[in-house]
């Protein structure tokens, strides 16, 4: 049986009931957390008026299918192209760090629009999640990432289309030939490259999105009787062999169905590059137990591992003077001042980026290639901080920063995250009960009303309204 058809036969067969609990619990968590970040950035990213004006364009806002956080009501490709490119706007959603993606950001919004397609159960878009997540990220491993990213690919955007499209043919309930189908058909739309980072673009959050779109468009063609490739992952001109140059077909289905790669992804506690968050943490916790004050620190040298130090931290000058969001979330200089100067790192953080203070520590804070750290990547995204102040040297290397699957945050802590990101838009009542019902997904006969429950109460705070 080729790589695609052993992925298709597990994706097609996932039932609630026949997974570990941690597994459908875990699901439920990530679910919550993407939702969160979905609603603020509906509200706060600067992109978003763009993406709803285009989708109004386009004719997408047009139908009876939700985007969370909004009262209106979009064609179901919309709103997965919505949800899955405000998923990815804040850069807070979740990570796959031994694939260095980010998975539910295309698969959940995707699995979402499906079942408002069908009117499936809380329980079978659980599923689809899972599903979508276990195809995206061994797609990753088999690649590898790696040197995905080296030919300039971004690996969520790529290999979340296959997610998207597995989740969605899960929800609609295709057999295995079906599902390999949707696979087949994602190969034609996978796209998206790293050349955002050049001057701060949006579309890192568009491709995302659009690959939530494609997976949905792939699973409905499939649905229809469309006929699609097969071997679409490990064929000659696959998408293994196409986007990278020496991949490991096999490891997209090592372990298949006894180690669920959905439990080896990590939520966010800092709304940046996951590649910084160790930093993040050192930094916050030699600020908690020193006190430095901002004027003391002399010099700060952040250790990295080779592949983090590709997308924070170089080049130096860039990384050293950011110009707008996406420049700080790629700047470990930037996070780690935010983390020194204020004792924290929110999304708040971003109207910093010409704060006097924060400017005045970017230019000690230098990012190097730590052996100890790259030999502890990829079991782990560590970082280290090498701090000078009063006349001082002071480290704290972190192996695994908070939020990893080795040190995940609590459903107490994912909700804390949840309502600081949805207090504000929902309500303190409304956002505790959207949480709630989040959590229970599976007991529900359908997801609609979940997403209409994420509608703010005023319409005057949608944007762009």
């Amino acid at each position: 049986m080729t790589i695609t058809s052993q992925l298709a036969r597990f994706s097609a067969a996932i039932r609630l009931d026949g997974l570990p609990n941690e597994v459908t619990a875990r699901a439920r968590l990530l679910v919550l957390d993407l939702v969160g970040n979905i609603i603020r950035a509906r509200h706060d990213a600067e992109s978003t008026f763009s993406f709803l004006a285009a989708a109004r364009a386009l004719g997408m806002a047009a139908g009876n299918t939700g985007v969370f956080g909004d009262s209106a009501r979009y064609t179901p490709a919309g709103a997965a192209f919505l949800n899955g490119a405000l998923a990815h706007s804040l850069d807070f959603d979740d990570t796959h760090a031994p694939g260095s993606l980010h998975p539910g950001a295309s698969v959940i919004p995707a699995a979402f629009a499906a079942a408002e397609m069908t009117g499936a159960s809380g329980e079978t878009v659980l599923a689809g999640v899972i599903a979508g997540y276990e195809v995206a990220c061994r797609i990753a491993l088999a690649l590898p990432a790696g040197a995905h990213y080296d030919r300039g690919f971004h690996p969520t955007a790529t290999c979340g289309a296959f997610g998207a499209a597995a989740a969605a043919a899960r929800v609609f309930g295709l057999d295995p030939d079906g599902l390999a189908g949707a696979l087949g058909t994602a190969l034609s739309q996978a796209a998206g490259t790293l050349q955002f980072l050049v001057d701060g673009a949006w579309t890192k959050r568009f491709q995302v999105g659009w690959a939530s779109c494609s997976g949905l468009v792939a699973a409905t063609l499939v649905r229809e009787g469309f006929k699609a490739p097969a071997e679409a992952l490990e064929g000659r001109h696959g998408f293994l062999r196409a986007y990278a140059p020496n991949p490991v077909p096999e490891r997209a289905v090592q372990d298949l169905g006894t180690v669920f790669e959905l439990m080896n992804t990590a939520v966010k506690p800092y709304p940046s590059c996951r590649w910084g968050h160790a930093c993040i943490d050192a930094a916050l916790a030699l600020r908690a137990e020193h006190g430095f004050q901002p004027d003391e620190i002399e010099s700060v040298t952040l250790g990295l591992p080779e592949s983090g130090m590709m997308l924070i931290g170089q080049p130096a000058e860039k990384k050293a003077d950011p110009r707008n969001v996406v420049d700080g979330q790629f700047s470990a200089p930037f996070v780690v001042a935010c983390a020194l100067a204020t004792g924290d790192m929110t999304w708040d953080s971003y109207s910093l980026l010409r704060d006097p203070t924060v400017r005045r520590l970017l230019p000690k804070i230098v990012s190097a290639v730590d052996p100890e750290i790259e030999a502890a990547f990829p079991a782990n995204m560590a970082g280290k901080v090498t701090l000078v102040a009063r006349g001082e040297r002071f480290t704290r290397t972190v192996l695994v920063p908070k939020g990893e699957p080795g040190n995940f945050l609590s459903e107490a802590e994912l909700r804390g995250k949840f309502t600081s990101l949805t207090n504000g838009i929902l309500g303190v009542e409304r956002a505790e009960r959207l949480a709630s019902a989040a959590l229970a997904i599976d007991q529900t006969a359908g997801v609609s009303g979940l997403i209409r429950l994420a509608a703010p109460l005023m319409s005057a705070r949608l944007a762009g309204e």
